[in-house]
This record gives C-alpha cells, structure tokens and sequence, in this order.
C-alpha cells in the first residue's frame, strides 16, 4: 500500500509578514513539531516541497499580478498599485522574497496533490497550504497566490479528474469559489460562519455557481456561536449527499481552525473534538468514493492552543493513530507558551470548563440545518 506523504521544509516559514501579524507560519512548524514528539511523523513518509512555476501559477492567475509579486519585494510599489492587487495592505504586507515564499507553498500543494494523483500516497498533507482567499489578479486574507486553486486546475487539466474542494474555514473559501464557478469539474463546498459578521463577507446560499458550474458551488453559513454538534451534522450530511449525487475523483480539503472557540478573529464555539471528526469523514468518502485519493492543506487558526493540535490530528487520522490523551508533550507545550503571558496547561483534549451554555443553542442548530437545507436543495435533494 502507497505510503501517506506528509510536504514539509523549514523553508515554509518565509512566509512571513511581519512580527505580530495572525497568520504565522509557526503554527503549521509547532504542529509539525508536535508529530515528531509523539512518534507519529516518520523520516520517510515527509517529502521537500518543490517551487511552483510560472506556468503553474498562471492557471489561475494573472501574469501581470505575477509581475506585480515578483517586484514588490525590493522595488516602491504606488497606492495604486496596492489598492489593485490588494499587497502592501494592513492585512497583506509585503515582505521580503515574497514570490519565493508563496510559490514554495503552492508547490508544496502541488507535490501533496502529485504524490497521490501519481499512486505514491493515499492521502498526503501540506499544512502550510490552505491560502484560500487570493484571486487570479488580488492578493486577500493574508492570502496571495492561491495553492488550493492552482493545485485543483493542476488535477484537472493534467489527471482529468473531478475534484471535491472541502473549505470547513470559518471565513468563506472565496478565492477557490470564484476560480471555479463556472466549471462543472470542480465542487466547492464551503461551511463557515455567516459573512454577516466575518471576513470575507460572502458565501451565501445562493451562491451556487454559473453557466455550465451551476449547482456545483455549495455554501453552508454558520450562526456565530455554533457548536460542535450543528458544525458536525451540517458538514457531515452535505459531505455524503455531495458525494453521492458527484462521485468526485479526489478530495481535497482545506482545513482552517478557527472555528475553534479560542479563536480570536472569529465567533464560532466549537472544540477540538471537530477536529477529529472533520478529517475521519474527510477520509471516510474519499475512501468510498475516490479509491481514498485525499489532499489536505492547512489554512486559518489564530491561536496557537488550538491549531497546532487540530492540524495535527489530520495527520493522526490519515494514518489511523488513535488521538493521545494527556498532556501535549513538554516541548511543544514551551513553543505555544511563549505566544501567552499567562501559563498554559494543554491537554490533547479542551477542558469542559471553557464551554459555557449558549442560549439560542436550539436556534443556531435549526437555522444551520436549514440553511444547508437549501444549499443542496437544487441538485441534492
């Protein structure tokens, strides 16, 4: 049997903004580091990233945004020219060897896609992909190339394959949406919490696609405060209905934390435990579906307490290691700490103390249901 390939380089963590900023590429090192403590991350199942090429960026984006990123690294870019292409902002500071950084990403998407599209993995993981938000010309969301796009229009232009896009983000997967409405080979589904409150402020219901994509673009916004139990039937059920009615070749899954309820820049209340459950369904259609042919790529998380342990149960669940309980082990404990001033005591498992009753509870979880009600309502009824 092929063996799972999980794309990491110390390399990743170019991709860095500035001091302070959320989006730190530690989280997907602590993660990793994390794996290697426990004995679950081998020598030989880790493969090196390679660069994404020209060509390869250009299947969905721009060459002259392309340009744009290759020169703004060490040459004066004007107002125009951010408010453009969306880099130089409070959100998507440029930052030295910019390009560089951002196509090693896309290519360590490309590799995890290759190593299974070419029989070597059954699953493979690159957590430091996951760059959901950039357009073809506009960098969004910390995001600027789009590793998830690229990789997809990759599958399907060279394997011609049909691909399952899962973004289970708490901020809509508008970048990937929008590259593929109107492509019927691609379906994106989406669940995240209502841009009525959130970044980006898409992802309704009645986004569902154009043209020949029609009824191929999914979108199941969340209430804020939603809780693990509507998180999971929602998620679960639009999984098994979209892959029964499209019966993809693949899946790939974008696997943002942040609807973690430490999150800070999102209003979700789930715990760790979706983050079992996330990647073992994940897993579970690909194997039923796609002859177990699954990518999975990292994206959001803002705290540290949260992400490292989520991304590092997909790699858990890929390889059917039973989730630890106890303490996370001392050095990945010292890495998170110096991120809080106060100390943290962190088990592999969320205390119950930290989930408060939520009123509207019963609330949340109809409008949820609906709301995928009538997401899938069109073609998967």
């Amino acid at each position: 049997m092929a063996q799972n390939k999980f794309v990491f380089s110390e390399d990743f963590l170019h991709y860095h903004f500035k001091d302070g900023h959320p989006f730190n590429q530690d989280r997907m090192y602590i993660a990793y580091q994390l794996l290697r403590s426990i004995g679950a991350l081998t020598d030989d199942q880790i493969v090196a990233p390679r660069m994404a090429t020209d060509e390869e960026l250009l299947l969905v984006h721009d060459a002259r945004y392309i340009d744009f990123i290759k020169r703004a690294s060490d040459s004066p870019v004007t107002q125009e020219e951010i408010n453009k292409y969306g880099v130089g902002t409070e959100d998507t500071p440029i930052f030295d060897n910019m390009h560089e950084a951002t196509a090693l990403i896309v290519g360590g998407t490309l590799t995890a896609a290759e190593e299974v599209m070419e029989g070597r993995a059954k699953y493979s993981a690159n957590l430091s992909g996951g760059l959901h938000h950039s357009f073809r010309s506009k960098a969004s969301g910390f995001c600027i190339y789009n590793d998830c796009s690229v990789a997809i229009e990759h599958i399907v232009q060279n394997y011609g394959k049909k691909v399952l896009y899962v973004d289970t983000d708490a901020h809509h997967g508008d970048g990937v949406q929008w590259s593929f409405y109107d492509n019927p080979n691609v379906i994106t589904l989406s669940i995240h919490e209502t841009g009525r409150y959130l970044f980006p402020g898409t992802g309704e219901v009645s986004e569902r696609g154009t043209g020949q994509g029609y009824g191929s673009s999914f979108n199941v916004p969340l209430d804020a405060f939603t809780e693990d139990d509507s998180f999971t039937q929602v998620y679960t059920e639009a999984m098994e209905r979209i892959c029964e009615h499209f019966k993809p070749d693949v899946i790939l899954t974008q696997n943002g934390a942040d609807a973690h309820t430490y999150d800070p820049l999102t209003h979700l209340h789930c715990s760790i435990d979706l983050y079992e459950t996330i990647p073992k369904v994940a897993r579970r259609l690909a194997d039923k579906y796609c002859e177990g042919r699954w990518i999975a790529t990292g994206g959001g998380g803002y705290d540290w307490r949260a992400v490292t342990r989520a991304w590092a149960m997909i790699w858990l669940v890929m390889n059917d290691i039973e989730i630890p309980d106890g303490p996370l082990p001392p050095n990945v404990m010292k890495e998170i700490q110096k991120y809080y001033d106060e100390p943290i005591d962190l088990h592999w498992r969320d205390p119950a103390e930290i989930f408060a009753p939520i009123e509207r509870r019963s609330v949340i979880d109809v409008n949820n249901y609906n709301a995928m009600q009538r997401a899938l309502s069109v073609v998967c009824p």
